[in-house]
């Protein structure tokens, strides 16, 4: 018996993977939860990196004032 071969775009990729289970798991008001969950994570470390970014050009303000 021969193997059948594989397309590697028979393959889905692990994000849609995990949305199928994801679906298959928990009812809609969950996942929209989760999903608000994470864009505020990613929202937050945006907002920090910024913050990082703007104290990077007051210090050096403040020492070319020096």
């Amino acid at each position: 018996m021969q193997a059948v071969p594989v397309r590697a775009n028979a393959i889905p990729s692990v994000t849609i993977a995990l949305r199928a289970v994801e679906s298959l798991l928990l009812s809609s008001g969950q996942r929209t939860a989760r999903r608000n969950a994470w864009t505020s994570v990613l929202e937050d470390r945006r907002r920090a990196k910024d913050r990082v970014e703007v104290q990077h050009v007051l210090e050096a303000v403040a020492d070319h004032r020096s």
